[in-house]
């Protein structure tokens, strides 16, 4: 079988994308090299702050760089387009509208993964950047699934760790900071996790609650395992008009 090519939007943070690349080659049953999934990764850690642009309103808008990426990916042959950094995500429709082929949207994707796992009207504790309450990424997809965003009052402890996480790797006190905004949030009143920052996906199976923590990675990553060219093969040729 012929497995769709898929084209990753990295480098926000490179280890990040490593992360997902090591999670897609464990998730599938493969016998021999053929059996794994074709992937084109574009890690570009040069794309603007997202944080600087978003919080501190400064700096270049990341959108026209991720766009450029993107459609390299497609000239280069992806079928489909994906992207392991939340808070980019605010840029999805600069994505979108500078391709043809499918963009799994992980953030929806997650969305939808915890309106399973959680009550109606669910509280979602959010373990992400501030970036993602400021312009209510989490809120507005979650809210479409009946579900309701929790952030953090903490929200500079949790930028801290993730900046931490970016400069020196997982530790055990970027585990134990954000072990305490998850008491924080179960507290107030959480019914599920979202691990909604990649850095914190590289520490997400360390993490404990009694509620489901759900990470946006693993969600992405069953996304891609199962994603099927569509039947229509137009969009491949319109590439290459």
């Amino acid at each position: 079988m012929t497995r769709p090519c898929i084209g990753i939007l990295g480098g926000m943070g490179p280890a990040a994308t490593i992360l997902l690349q090591q999670r897609i080659l464990d998730a599938v049953p493969a016998e021999r090299d053929e059996d794994h999934i074709p992937l084109l990764i574009d890690m570009n850690p040069q794309v603007p702050s997202r944080i600087d642009f978003l919080i501190h309103q400064k700096g270049p808008n990341p959108g026209p760089f991720l766009a450029g990426m993107a459609r390299n990916l497609q000239e280069f042959g992806a079928d489909a387009l994906v992207m392991p950094c939340n808070t980019a995500h605010h840029f999805a429709d600069d994505i979108e509208n500078a391709t043809e082929i499918p963009f799994l949207n992980m953030v929806q994707l997650t969305a939808e993964a915890l309106a399973k796992q959680a009550p109606k009207g669910g509280g979602i504790g959010i373990l992400a950047s501030p970036a993602t309450d400021k312009v209510g990424l989490f809120h507005n997809v979650l809210g479409a699934s009946g579900l309701k965003a929790l952030a953090s009052k903490n929200s500079q402890d949790l930028l801290t760790t993730i900046q931490d996480i970016k400069a020196r790797g997982p530790s055990e006190n970027s585990i134990a900071q954000t072990q305490n905004a998850i008491g924080e949030l179960q507290d107030a009143g959480a019914d599920a996790f979202l691990v909604g920052c990649s850095e914190f996906s590289l520490i997400s199976r360390k993490l404990r609650a009694s509620v489901p923590i759900i990470d946006a990675i693993d969600v992405l990553t069953d996304a891609i395992c199962n994603f099927r060219k569509p039947l229509d093969h137009s969009i491949q040729f319109s590439r290459h008009k």
